[in-house]
């Protein structure tokens, strides 16, 4: 049973943190293994990242989509500092996530070091972990930061 002993600790480390996502997503994966699914593994490598981006895509949204962001305010933001400083933010963002991909393409196991991180943000810092790929980004952009000064 490759996986279930990691997986679990993963569980424990979510429910010890408060952090309902990454014991879900344990608990998900661990019923996905017992059920002898596996062909959603792949799916879910190929795929999942879409989905969940989808999700988060349609929660940041709902305010366009219920009104409460009109299209004079979005062309006010667009053109204040506020604004023009959120288009860099989101562009820089998703370079950085493109990089956090990568890097944990070559090197999956890094994603073990980035949920620690991650929970240790939660009980320390109040954080929020959504962002496990900015995570990566992060983790690449110290990789580089420090390959170019040795």
């Amino acid at each position: 049973m490759h996986g279930v002993p990691l997986l679990v600790a993963l569980l424990l480390v979510g429910i010890i943190s408060r952090s309902n996502l990454i014991a879900t997503a344990a608990c998900v994966l661990l019923i996905i293994k017992f059920s002898n699914l596996h062909f959603i593994f792949s799916i879910l490598e190929r795929r999942g990242l879409e989905i969940g981006l989808l999700f988060l895509l349609l929660a940041i949204l709902v305010p366009v989509a219920s009104g409460k962001v009109t299209e004079k305010e979005l062309l006010i933001t667009f053109t204040s500092l506020p604004g023009i400083l959120a288009i860099a933010g989101g562009a820089l963002a998703t370079h950085l996530n493109g990089e956090g991909l990568r890097l944990l393409q070559i090197d999956p196991e890094m994603i073990f070091g980035i949920l620690l991180g991650s929970m240790i943000g939660i009980v320390f810092l109040d954080g929020v972990p959504v962002g496990p790929l900015m995570a990566a980004g992060l983790t690449a952009l110290f990789l580089e930061t420090i390959r170019l000064f040795q």
